[in-house]
């Protein structure tokens, strides 16, 4: 009996990682390696009993990624800007070299568009145009890769971005997107797309796939969590200026992020399709709503 092709996944302790991870453990076509810097993490531990192998090993450490590689078909890479800033291109580059020398059939990693070049230089998003660099090394090295785009998380709205008391009653929550249309998506839908990339390599390798759940104006959004949380919720437009000189950390980066957006990415929905395509439970944003509803209690007090 054959072995199934083994699948290093980083960042599985996370968010996209996990979702990756999980997804393929499911699945029966794969086997799974993950590469943590802690083994014994309540996390790792449970990817673990689900069938996974766990490696110790850092982006930090080349040896280390080289040898978490040994025997692998495939590597999902995905890299943190906010745990290193700028550090992350050079824990990227790492990986990237590390999946070169290794001789790896399949890369799957995470990236973004390159927010200064869309913007001709107006807007700097750091954690956007390092993940594009990250992109155009590993296609420099000849890699066969496929690049995975996710837009906004919805789960960002228990974050970054929670939805708060307005003046003169209901609640609100707010940045500066205007009224173009904003891609969103579940970080848990990750993981069932990215498998279907890994199951068929001759269709994938050399793309760009942007995972896209939904892509409704910041209003439509706002009135779904109105209908569904049964709470009067509106969307405040604070204009790119106003959002910069709020002056909190990363209010610069943020704020050109969406004035990016806003700007020069007004429809994904050919995305939206092929998301779909590749996974046909992928929550819209309504359905993943009203399954979290519980998760919003704690903000509507």
């Amino acid at each position: 009996m054959n072995k199934k092709p083994l699948i290093l996944v980083t960042g599985a302790t996370g968010g996209q990682g996990g979702s990756v991870a999980r997804v393929l453990l499911a699945g029966n076509s794969f086997a799974v390696r993950i590469l943590t810097r802690n083994t014994a993490s309540e996390k790792a531990l449970a990817l673990k009993a689900a069938g996974a192998e766990i490696v110790a090993g850092d982006m930090a450490d080349p040896a280390s990624l080289k040898a978490a590689m040994k025997d692998c078909y495939g590597v999902f890479g995905v890299t943190n800007f906010w745990e290193h800033f700028d550090k992350e291109y050079e824990l990227g580059k790492n990986l990237i070299d590390a999946v070169h020398q290794s001789g790896i059939s399949h890369f799957v990693l995470h990236t973004l568009a390159n927010a200064s070049a869309i913007s001709e230089g107006k807007l700097p998003v750091p954690h956007f145009d390092i993940k594009a660099a990250l992109q155009e090394y590993t296609i420099s090295l000849g890699i066969p890769a496929t690049f995975v785009q996710l837009p906004y998380y919805y789960e960002n709205f228990f974050t970054f971005f929670p939805i708060r008391k307005a003046e003169g009653g209901g609640y609100t929550f707010g940045f500066p997107q205007g009224e173009t249309r904003f891609a969103m998506v579940s970080v848990e839908d990750m993981g069932s797309v990215v498998a279907a990339i890994f199951a068929r390599p001759a269709e994938f390798t050399g793309r760009t796939v942007g995972v896209v759940g939904d892509d409704k104006t910041c209003s439509e959004y706002a009135a779904i969590l109105s209908r569904v949380l049964g709470r009067r919720i509106t969307f405040t437009h604070i204009p790119h200026a106003e959002f910069v000189a709020l002056g909190f950390p990363g209010a610069e980066e943020l704020g050109n992020m969406f004035e990016m957006q806003r700007l020069h990415i007004t429809n994904r929905q050919a995305e939206m399709d092929e998301s779909y395509a590749l996974n046909p439970t992928l929550q819209d944003f309504e359905g993943w709503v009203i399954r979290n509803k519980a998760r919003f209690e704690p903000f509507l007090d």
